[in-house]
């Protein structure tokens, strides 16, 4: 979830969000790593799309935050829509990261999916600002994996974990380290659907407000 600002003077529309980690394994440096994380990835496109006849060029705005104290109630009457927020832990229940639903503003992080350049974090952004996985997830002889294909994902050998890996096999899926936002994940967002008010704003995504507690092993 996030908030749309169009400057007409300079041709720019800003995507910002705001990321609230917290949980047992979050920490201010996990924070900054998220938050760079995020940025980068979905700068690295350098697209331009087109609203109302004018070319925007498109940039993301992420700030990032370590909240220890952060209780079910900030979340629960959270009424800011730049604000993003995600438990961090070593065990997840569904042995996977994941949001409360497209466009929504809540999540949570598997500490180890987070880590080694994983992109997971970009990938579960772009769930918040409503873009699903794609249909399709053999892609062998398409280049480049976007930042939306899951894990598991059927890629060229040299997007593997393991290049010599027979495809599907152990090894013959698609590393996250490989995706990369492209300019159709951008325009996949729709933006010049968004409905601006006459200051120029929009939001993106909506409030899902789940507050997540720690998933233990049984």
């Amino acid at each position: 979830m996030g908030i749309a600002e169009l400057d007409k003077d300079t041709l720019t529309l800003t995507i910002k969000a705001h990321i609230i980690l917290y949980g047992d394994s979050a920490n201010d440096m996990l924070a900054r790593q998220v938050e760079e994380e995020i940025e980068s990835h979905w700068n690295s496109a350098e697209t331009m799309i087109t609203i109302r006849n004018n070319q925007y060029r498109v940039v993301f705005r992420i700030t990032s935050q370590y909240n220890p104290y952060l209780q079910p109630s900030d979340i629960y009457e959270n009424d800011d829509p730049l604000n993003n927020y995600f438990r961090v832990e070593e065990f997840s229940e569904s042995h996977i990261s994941f949001v409360d639903g497209i466009g929504s503003n809540t999540g949570y992080f598997k500490l180890d999916n987070l880590l080694n350049n994983s992109t997971t974090a970009a990938h579960e952004f772009g769930h918040t600002l409503g873009l699903l996985h794609p249909d399709h997830l053999d892609i062998r002889g398409k280049g480049t994996p976007g930042i939306m294909y899951p894990r598991g994902t059927i890629v060229d050998p040299h997007f593997q974990y393991d290049p010599n890996a027979e495809p599907a096999a152990k090894g013959g899926t698609m590393n996250p380290f490989h995706r990369k936002v492209l300019q159709q994940d951008i325009e996949d967002l729709k933006l010049h659907k968004l409905n601006f008010d006459k200051s120029g704003r929009a939001i993106i995504g909506d409030f899902s407000s789940v507050w997540h507690r720690k998933h233990l092993p049984r």
